[in-house]
């Protein structure tokens, strides 16, 4: 590491899978275009198979800035949750938000001198009432500035900065370029490419023409959204060299989990958010820290969102704590052949999502992938489908061939490891229930209560 503590600069995007980054070398990818963020990574590090911890938001920010897996947390399923009637399985009662005394990158980067700072998306407080140093809230959470900002609402503008990309990167280069005598660490938790997906008339014009396009998975539409997230982290790379804070600051650009569409729909992966297929779980990880990280290189070994936490307190000498899920990177980004001292990942989603396909759990083991479906592995009324699905993800990373039938003894294994794992951090487990109903059983999107007027930036 660096003698002195690095700035630490970190971009999560919302919604923004794997396939969509520019720089990707996955089959069929291509039509989205990130030049910026392709630079990006051409000056530091790409991690090609990095995953979130959830397919959702809420759970997946928690492990970002905890290390902590969600199921640990208990924090498992998007604030508030999807409202569910008269399930086959009942959902457990998960913690709807991220308790104060967990200890966040926030809090560990302030004990070590770091002026703080967050703008942008939280999704981590028990609703959407967002108050100054209320418990829940960034400053609650060792953030000393903040600015909270929610998706527009559907009758918004396009033409005016709907989701704030550009109004969050201008207050992101004002904090980061301001003179100070300490370092900074700033989350920048961009609001796109979510829904409602606008973005203005002649991008999306000339998206709309180019070959490829189509109203499924190449929309036009999100396609000018990420052109637009990617030109103002273009901006907002140019202000720190303008600003000679280049070689100082560890600039990191994730997703809290992979893209919004139908999970049948190949993106190339299969799968989308709210379910644990590859496209579902699948997010960029780029690291840039010129002088102490290498440019072009990619790590193809699988990392998880609850790595970053140890890997940026590290870079600060900042210390990590007692119990954490993840792996510090850094020996990995120094060395390709480093084994990062971990077998499994794991994910556990015991939650109905209006979006989804059904509550379930996985495991990846080397290339392996299980897929526990918790319905007929319970034995859930009028249950469809297999109990578990497994893949090779390496001769098969669009999940096309179950082996689960062909591979019994491969299966069992990876079933009783994930079992086992969630009984270790103390997963909360979906109980059958007795009063199902399937004529009275829904599952819809809550209440639309996350909108904000620009005029509050």
């Amino acid at each position: 590491m660096s003698p002195r503590p690095p700035n630490i600069l970190l971009i999560i995007a919302d919604d923004f899978g794997v396939h969509q980054l520019g720089c990707t070398t996955l089959g069929g990818a291509g039509f989205f275009q990130t030049p910026h963020l392709d630079r990006l990574a051409a000056e530091g590090v790409r991690f090609a198979r990095a995953y979130a911890t959830a397919p959702v938001c809420s759970p997946s920010r928690a492990s970002l800035y905890t290390g902590l897996h969600p199921a640990r947390l208990h924090l498992t399923d998007f604030i508030p949750g999807s409202l569910v009637t008269n399930p086959p399985l009942l959902t457990p009662a998960w913690q709807r938000g991220l308790p104060v005394s967990a200890i966040t990158l926030g809090d560990a980067l302030k004990a070590r001198g770091y002026a703080t700072a967050h703008f942008g998306k939280w999704h981590l407080a028990a609703d959407y009432n967002y108050q100054p140093g209320r418990p829940m809230d960034p400053e609650s959470q060792g953030f000393d500035e903040v600015l909270v900002t929610r998706k527009p609402a559907p009758d918004a503008d396009p033409e005016a900065d709907p989701h704030h990309i550009h109004a969050l990167t201008r207050r992101t280069i004002e904090f980061v370029t301001r003179e100070r005598t300490q370092p900074f660490f700033c989350v920048l938790a961009h609001n796109a490419v979510h829904r409602p997906e606008f973005a203005p008339a002649a991008l999306v014009a000339r998206h709309a023409a180019r070959p490829g396009a189509d109203a499924e998975v190449n929309r036009p539409v999100l396609a000018a959204m990420i052109e637009d997230l990617d030109r103002a982290t273009g901006h907002l790379l140019d202000a720190l060299r303008t600003a000679d804070r280049d070689r100082d600051t560890l600039v990191i650009f994730t997703a809290d989990h992979g893209a919004f569409g139908a999970s049948e729909h190949r993106k190339p992966l299969r799968g989308a958010k709210a379910d644990l297929y590859e496209g579902g779980l699948r997010v960029p990880l780029l690291l840039r820290w010129p002088g102490q990280i290498a440019g072009g290189a990619v790590r193809d070994q699988v990392v998880s969102g609850t790595d970053l936490f140890p890997t940026l307190l590290a870079a600060a000498a900042a210390p990590v704590g007692a119990t954490n899920d993840g792996c510090n990177l850094w020996p990995l980004i120094r060395d390709a052949e480093h084994c990062l001292p971990r077998e499994e990942l794991c994910w556990h989603y015991p939650h109905y999502h209006h979006l989804g396909l059904a509550p379930a759990a996985a495991i990846r083991i080397g290339d392996f992938k299980l897929i526990e479906w918790f319905e007929s592995a319970l034995g859930a009324p009028r249950a469809t489908g297999p109990a578990c699905e497994l893949f090779d993800l390496a001769s098969d990373p669009g999940e096309t061939r179950d082996l689960s039938a062909a591979q019994p003894a491969h299966r069992d294994a990876l079933l009783h490891r994930l079992r086992e794992w969630r009984r270790a951090v103390g997963a909360q487990e979906m109980p059958l229930n007795a009063d199902y109903d399937p004529a009275a059983a829904t599952c819809v999107a809550p209440p639309v209560g996350d909108r904000q007027p620009l005029e509050v930036l």
